[in-house]
């Protein structure tokens, strides 16, 4: 589980295949393998690492259902280790089980993203969502798209400092929404 505050912007490496590098050093520490780290919200397993860099499985799944395969290599990445009990929650609870894969409308600072119409409903005014692996609180709710804003300090330190208009951008709605409308749909 994470908690959507990014740690540490990461580079692309090296794709080969299905293994993606990623250069990083703070993600690293006290991970070793078979540790979680999010990418770009996607939660994938260390398998390999070195002093500044470290190195994952991905599969054609994964790439096909976020914007990890359209990855190259210099691109930027946000990287996030996950939570350990008893540490505050800065953000809100992530899964890194992307949703869908939305689509930057606007940039930064006044960041718009158009998402999947069947997701709208799991965001509600002044909510949580996660974009890229950012814990945000949404607002100006569309049918299909919502707006955050993007401090300077969460430009220079995501990747929304780079995004500009027709990027992909992965999607992680509320897992309490989702368990809420779970429980509250009639019983078969």
């Amino acid at each position: 589980m994470f908690t959507g505050i990014v740690e540490e912007l990461g580079r692309v490496q090296a794709r080969n295949g299905g293994r993606l590098r990623i250069g990083a050093t703070t993600v690293l520490e006290g991970s070793g393998l078979g540790a979680s780290i999010a990418v770009n919200g996607c939660c994938l397993t260390l398998v390999d690492s070195g002093p500044d860099w470290w190195e994952t499985d991905v599969t054609d799944e994964t790439y096909s259902r976020t914007n990890l395969g359209s990855l190259q290599v210099g691109d930027p990445v946000n990287l996030e280790r996950p939570m350990a009990l008893g540490e505050r929650l800065g953000g809100h609870i992530v899964l890194g089980h992307v949703d869908a894969v939305g689509e930057v409308v606007s940039p930064a600072p006044r960041l718009v993203v158009r998402i999947p119409l069947d997701l709208m409903k799991y965001l509600v005014e002044k909510g949580s969502c996660t974009v890229d692996g950012c814990s945000l609180t949404v607002f100006n709710l569309t049918d299909d798209t919502f707006e955050v804003a993007v401090i300077p300090h969460t430009a220079e330190i995501t990747t929304f400092g780079a995004r500009a208009a027709g990027d992909k951008v992965n999607i992680e709605v509320d897992v309490l929404a989702k368990h809420v409308e779970r429980l509250m749909a009639p019983s078969a």
